[in-house]
């Protein structure tokens, strides 16, 4: 957790950060339009932009193979080209969809991309950003298949399966998802004690200040204090709230794209 990654903040720049796109559910015409959405908020925010940060499950199913990339998804990967060929950074993190995302976006699009949650200093403020998904108290069971999911046996066996039943396979798992069949999007506060991500920021708070955690996989937009001086916000999703958050160096702030905030 000391690594700190620094990114330069220009005055009236902001850094802007989503998550939760689920790209590829619940239906093709559906998943289409949320992409075409997600490009259009990339048009509007990328003149004032000195980062973009996309926090995990961008996908709602991703794997690489060793020369191929599941099909679809062209408009967004020629929008990130297009900004980070202009030189604006776009920093993405896997989530527990898309966890098994190898090199293609470093090679091919100049996209780092993260697994674990890391440090950031913008401008003169240290923030902590990562997707979410196996951190904090309880949930032993999707901790324990998270590790046979990573296990690089597990990927090697999966790339031997031919894409068109793999991701088939894949797909058809994804429809019985938790935000896929939530038709009105009301995941529920569960209240501090019971929100297993504000708890562990309340940890890492403990062991390293940061000015603010940034974090996805909850699907409910949350903006809550860390005692004694720091925030924990969580970007909702898009399949139905198209919620995201922008840092202009003093404070992180919650939107909803289309609207001016919530």
């Amino acid at each position: 957790m000391s690594h700190v990654e620094t990114i330069a903040l220009p005055p009236g720049r902001n850094v802007y950060f989503a998550s939760d796109f689920h790209l590829g559910t619940p239906s093709h015409e559906q998943s289409l339009a949320r992409e075409r959405a997600v490009i259009t908020w990339l048009d509007q925010i990328k003149g004032d932009a000195a980062a973009i940060f996309l926090v995990g499950d961008v996908f709602d199913f991703w794997f690489e193979y060793k020369h191929a990339i599941p099909k679809g998804f062209a408009r967004l990967q020629g929008k990130l080209a297009e900004l980070t060929d202009a030189g604006l950074p776009v920093i993405l993190f896997t989530g527990n969809h898309d966890m098994w995302m190898a090199d293609y976006f470093t090679k091919e699009l100049n996209i780092p991309v993260h697994r674990e949650p890391r440090s950031y200093q913008i401008g003169d403020k240290r923030l902590y950003v990562g997707h979410g998904d196996g951190l904090g108290p309880g949930d032993y069971t999707y901790k324990q298949l998270k590790k046979v999911f990573e296990n690089r046996l597990a990927r090697l066996l999966f790339r031997w399966v031919h894409p068109d039943v793999g991701i088939g396979l894949a797909h058809a798992w994804s429809r019985h998802s938790r935000l896929t069949n939530n038709e009105k999007g009301e995941d529920k506060f569960l209240g501090e004690e019971r929100e297993w991500l504000y708890q562990y920021c309340l940890e890492v708070e403990r062991v390293q200040h940061h000015d603010a955690y940034i974090f996805g996989h909850r699907h409910l937009p949350l903006d809550l204090a860390v005692p004694p001086s720091s925030r924990y916000i969580n970007l909702g999703e898009w399949v139905f709230a198209k919620t995201y958050a922008v840092f202009d160096g003093q404070s992180v702030q919650l939107r909803t794209f289309g609207n001016q905030g919530l």
